[in-house]
């Protein structure tokens, strides 16, 4: 995807420094031996960004919101898996990632909303 599309959309640019958060942050917990909740969180950490970047070449307004609704739903499960990071007592603080996943879900909860009001038929 061209750098400036990808500058010009907002939930394109905030998933992608997500999982660049992600990535860092897994690389650390990676390195202290916690397999299990790293790649875990890694992989639908990431898939947010994923998701969103293959809902811009939809094949129709319905495959958009599919699309988006799956990012949503992998950012659902990565706050569960930072949830348990942050209650875990030997794992590095993930508040920060908290924070940049709460604005992510608030702007997909936005798209989706507009998108689904949009598919209504005017009557």
């Amino acid at each position: 995807m061209e750098k400036q599309l990808f500058e010009k959309n907002p939930i394109l640019k905030l998933t992608f420094d997500f999982s660049l958060m992600i990535i860092d942050y897994c690389e650390f917990v990676n390195s202290q031996k916690k397999y299990i909740i790293s790649n875990q969180l890694l992989r639908c950490g990431t898939s947010i960004g994923a998701n969103a970047t293959e809902a811009q070449n939809a094949e129709s307004k319905t495959d958009f919101i599919h699309k988006m609704k799956i990012a949503a739903k992998e950012a659902e499960e990565t706050q569960y898996w930072l949830r348990l990071c942050e209650y875990a007592n030997s794992y590095p603080d993930c508040k920060a990632l908290q924070l940049k996943l709460a604005h992510i879900q608030k702007v997909l909860g936005k798209i989706l909303s507009t998108s689904k009001n949009n598919l209504q038929p005017i009557v």
